[in-house]
């Protein structure tokens, strides 16, 4: 059975930081790409970040580029996102997810993790 577990996050002020972390258990992980999506009050789950299986690649949804940086180490099972310069507009639970294949173009996500909040306060 494949797990995901999130952690890391929290409550923070504007223009802070915080690092979630990701461990994978159950599946190859390192033959998998990553993601992070998040959900945040009356709005819709959306695309955060992903990082292909070896980290070559990463995307990010525009708002976040040049504050979010995704990383992931593969000894680890491990995925982090490391989120700097937050705004209250970041605020959300944030989810990890593992994709059916090693990028994620062209793949879907199959697990996901049960989500850890993230709260900017102004």
């Amino acid at each position: 059975q494949v797990h995901l577990v999130e952690s890391g996050g929290g409550l923070v002020q504007a223009g802070g930081s915080l690092r979630l972390s990701c461990v994978v258990s159950g599946r190859t992980f390192s033959s998998h790409a990553m993601g992070w999506f998040r959900l945040a009050p009356g709005k819709e789950r959306v695309f955060v970040a992903a990082i292909s299986w070896n980290g070559e690649w990463t995307r990010y949804r525009d708002s976040v580029k040049g504050r979010f940086t995704i990383s992931r180490d593969n000894s680890q099972n491990t995925v982090y996102l490391q989120m700097n310069s937050l705004n209250p507009e970041d605020t959300a639970v944030y989810s990890c997810a593992s994709y059916s294949g090693s990028c994620f173009d062209g793949y879907d996500v199959d697990y996901w993790g049960q989500g850890t909040q993230v709260t900017v306060s102004s």
